[in-house]
């Protein structure tokens, strides 16, 4: 499925006029609640050193349908009763029950649109961090790990649910391909913190991330249209493989002319945005362009920022970015949480055991399927294998694209989006932990330990 499939018209102009007003204050509390939703769970996250991501995650979890039920969706299965947020406008406004219907679909369909731009901002965000010069050093080693993460728990997490749980073809891709993401921003920032960022270790797992990002967005764009036309098509398959590896390669090369011309044009222009404009005018044009071949719209807006990395301007662009993605990418992460309903993994009741069964077998896959490709090369006897794996381990925020996008598709039941939520959370829960243990037991542990008791003894003294 594809954004303009998963965006329809908003419909603010069929709201009566006298509403327009109250569907404005609808929008706004929504995204006051987002945002204190986000910067709280992100900053009470942070102060455990984890990722923030997953505090603006767990933050939408609490304000959505599993917790307090200040943001819920038509989609998620809400009506506007559900909602504590519409029976607070219509004491405000005094509005009628039909009113109170057309503000909450209206201001739902606002917030989701919203939404949708964040993920498209964030995947930009995403290309423009991913540097495909630094593969050089790494090789074929990389490249390896990287394609076997993503079709071995592809293969696995797909089967097993149509086998053992009778999934659906369609919804057991979907989940499938949520598990063959990995978190280069995570795996990155505990690579740094233990010293083994530059190491040979770190190399191949922020080059196989960085690839595993490239073939992430294929198999989404390739598992979105299979949820628009409902049925697994081989030749649909083979057509959207085929455009995107060209469209995306093309971009890259193209790329290199282009990149003179954005250059230029940046720095004759006057005005305030001088850079940052025609940037994201590129973006957008680039997933417009996706979006009229069949192909995702992100994956347009991950090649915008792979073809923009290249540029000499990409650090002071990189800056730029970086606030508007901080206004618009919180909305998606705490959507995608108000969606998921938790609840249907209560096991006191019956009918959500199996969804708790489902969460604990994608999450073993989801582990085991990045395990193994430490293994998956020969050659290298004294690479610390165990620490390859674990790196690859962590969903994060690309694991939430996939199930965000899944969600809005209609295409996951709720026991199974929240068991890939779970998932998502788990994994990137544990991966830092397991990270620093797998590194611990390594040759170099003992140098890197004296190197940091150095530097601490040196910052004393200074």
């Amino acid at each position: 499925m594809i954004f303009s499939d998963l965006i329809q018209p908003i419909p603010i102009l069929a709201t009566a006029p006298e509403n327009g007003s109250i569907v404005l204050a609808g929008v706004l509390l929504s995204l006051v609640i987002i945002y204190l939703a986000s910067k709280l769970g992100g900053e009470l996250s942070k102060a455990v050193d984890l990722p923030p991501v997953l505090g603006e995650l767990v933050g939408g979890v609490v304000v959505g349908a599993s917790a307090l039920h200040l943001l819920v969706f038509p989609e998620s299965g809400a009506v506007a009763a559900d909602s504590l947020l519409m029976k607070l406008l219509q004491w405000i406004g005094d509005l009628s029950p039909e009113a109170v219907v057309n503000v909450f679909e209206t201001q739902s369909e606002v917030v989701s649109v919203l939404a949708e731009i964040g993920v498209i901002i964030l995947l930009f965000e995403i290309g423009l961090e991913s540097d495909l010069r630094d593969l050089k050093e790494v090789g074929y080693q990389a490249a390896i790990v990287a394609v076997v993460g993503v079709v071995a728990p592809f293969a696995a997490g797909t089967a097993g649910l149509m086998f053992f749980f009778n999934v659906a073809a369609i919804p057991a891709i979907f989940a499938g391909a949520a598990l063959t993401a990995t978190s280069i921003g995570i795996t990155s920032k505990v690579l740094s913190e233990l010293g083994r960022l530059k190491s040979k270790e770190g190399q191949i797992i922020v080059g196989a991330a960085v690839i595993d990002d490239v073939l992430g967005i294929i198999v989404l764009a390739v598992v979105a249209s299979l949820a628009k036309t409902g049925e697994v098509d081989v030749f649909n398959v083979i057509y959207l493989i085929i455009s995107a590896t060209v469209f995306l390669l093309g971009s890259i090369f193209l790329g290199k002319f282009f990149n003179r011309s954005f250059v230029a044009i940046a720095d004759k222009l006057q005005t305030r945005g001088q850079l940052v404009i025609p940037a994201f005018t590129f973006a957008f044009l680039m997933a417009f362009l996706a979006n009229v071949i069949q192909l995702e719209a992100i994956l347009g807006a991950f090649a915008a920022g792979l073809v923009l990395d290249e540029t000499d301007k990409r650090k002071e662009l990189d800056k730029q970015v970086v606030p508007i993605a901080d206004i618009l990418v919180p909305i998606f992460f705490v959507a995608v949480g108000a969606k998921a309903d938790l609840g249907v993994l209560n096991p006191a009741v019956p009918e959500n055991r199996e969804g708790l069964v489902i969460a604990v077998f994608l999450i073993g896959v989801a582990i085991i399927g990045k395990l193994v490709t430490g293994w998956t090369f020969i050659g290298q006897p004294q690479i610390n294998r165990l620490a390859i794996g674990v790196g690859m381990i962590p969903r994060g925020e690309v694991g939430l694209v996939f199930a965000g996008i899944g969600s809005a598709s209609g295409v996951l039941s709720k026991p199974l989006e929240a068991a890939i939520i779970i998932m998502v959370i788990l994994t990137t829960f544990l991966a830092p932990p397991f990270l620093r243990v797998a590194f611990k037991g390594s040759p170099e542990a003992a140098e890197v330990e004296e190197s940091k008791e150095a530097l601490e003894q040196a910052d004393l003294l200074g």
